[in-house]
This record gives C-alpha cells, structure tokens and sequence, in this order.
C-alpha cells in the first residue's frame, strides 16, 4: 500500500474487543477505526476509505451476515468475520457470503494481525502484478476491478476469496489442483476439516461461473486427485 497506512475498519458491539483491535492494530502501523453496528460502519464506508473490514457475526440490529452481503452488493474490500459460535455452519455462511477469512472467539489479537496483514499484502498485489484482462471459456476477468464480465458484458464481483481462487485457477488451466493447493488460498480456517473449506469455495466459484448441476464442464471435479480447469486462457490489456 505504498507508504499510505492501511485502513481497518472493526464493527463489534463489545466494547472491550473493539479497544482491544485499535489499540494493537494501531500500534503495529495501521489506521483503526471502529464501529459498534452496521449504521456506523455505513457511515465509515462513505466517509473513509478501508481497505479491510473486521466484522463480527452476532450484533443486535443487522448482524454480521446481513452487513457482509450488503458489503459485496458494492465492494470486495477483504472481510474477516469474528465469531462467538463453534458451530460449523456459522463459518460456512460466511465464506458462501463473500467473507475471505474468519476467526472464532476468543482469539488472540496477533493472530488477527497475522491475517489481516495476508489479506492486505495478497489484496495489493492482485491489484498490482496481472495483466488487465484474462479470458477463459465465456469469461473474461477484470482483475483490477475484480470482476467477472459475461459474453453479454455483464459484470459480476468476486470476493477476494473467490478473486483469489479464480487467479489460481487461470494460473494453472488444464492442471490437477489437489486440495492441499486449493486450500493455499483460503488458509486460516484451521478448525474448519480441509475437505468441507475446498468444497465450500470451488461450488462457490462454480456458482459465479454458471458450472453448477451434476457434471460442471469448466472446473471439474478429478475423483481422488482434485479440481481442474477446462479452459483455454489468454492475457490481455484490454
């Protein structure tokens, strides 16, 4: 991010997590601002620019779920959710809405920092080192705007996590992806057993691509090896 301090926007109602977040995370470069529910992250979003978003699930008023999907209706800024649950399905939502990491609580403030600062680093260099445009099959990726643009030209935006898949992929065209590759790209999600986080994120993806039902002809599934991507790919300016 240059020599601009990246911006964190924390939205937790619990005050002592919210104090917690700006004071580590300031004192490690960043610049923290925090919320305690979604009208005041609204009014931060127009008012600020924030480069990541740390969102806790279970708010009074609109909780964290509600707030991420309105969140990627209109950005991709990177999110990560903070959740109280041990249940499975709370972090499986999440990555289904367009969150890129989450953790449970409790957690440890350093951790928090280790992985934002992932998703800082990974976010500013998608932004910086790939061509344009990459096309493939029907698609074509804008990857400064990361966006999927249809034969039709119309426009669809990936979450990072998706975003970073998607690269994977067209990095990688008529390969066998195992799992533990796959999984490189949505790390931090150790509590969550390997094989749920792939299956997750690739019928995700294959949803964006339109390469659902029984038998997906553009990322297929290779039994016992992993995933491929059945495409030509070619780079582009424009």
């Amino acid at each position: 991010m240059s020599d601009v301090k990246a911006s964190i926007l924390v939205v937790d109602d619990d005050l002592a997590i919210r104090e917690l977040l700006h004071e580590h995370l300031s004192r490690v470069g960043y610049d923290v601002m925090t919320v305690a529910e979604g009208d005041g992250m609204r009014q931060r979003l127009a008012q600020s620019r924030v480069d990541l978003i740390v969102l806790d699930v279970m708010m009074p008023g609109d909780d964290g779920f509600t707030l991420c999907r309105e969140i990627r209706e209109h950005s991709q800024v990177p999110i990560i959710m903070l959740t109280a649950s041990s249940d499975e399905t709370d972090r499986v939502v999440g990555l289904e809405i367009g969150a890129d990491d989450y953790l449970a609580k409790p957690f440890s403030a350093r951790e928090l920092q280790a992985r934002a600062k992932a998703l800082l680093r990974r976010s500013s260099f998608t932004r910086t080192n790939n061509p344009r445009f990459v096309r493939f099959d029907r698609w074509r990726l804008d990857t400064l705007a990361h966006e999927l643009i249809s034969e039709q030209g119309r426009a669809t935006p990936l979450s990072g996590a998706d975003f970073s898949l998607l690269q994977l992929f067209l990095s990688h065209p008529n390969e066998v992806l195992d799992r533990d590759t796959i999984s490189d790209v949505t790390r931090g999600r150790e509590s969550m057993p390997l094989d749920r986080i792939v299956d997750v994120a690739v019928s995700r993806l294959r949803q964006r691509l339109e390469d659902q039902g029984r038998n997906p002809k553009l990322i297929k599934t290779v039994r016992g090896a992993g995933y491929l991507l059945a495409a030509t790919v070619t780079h582009v300016a424009e």
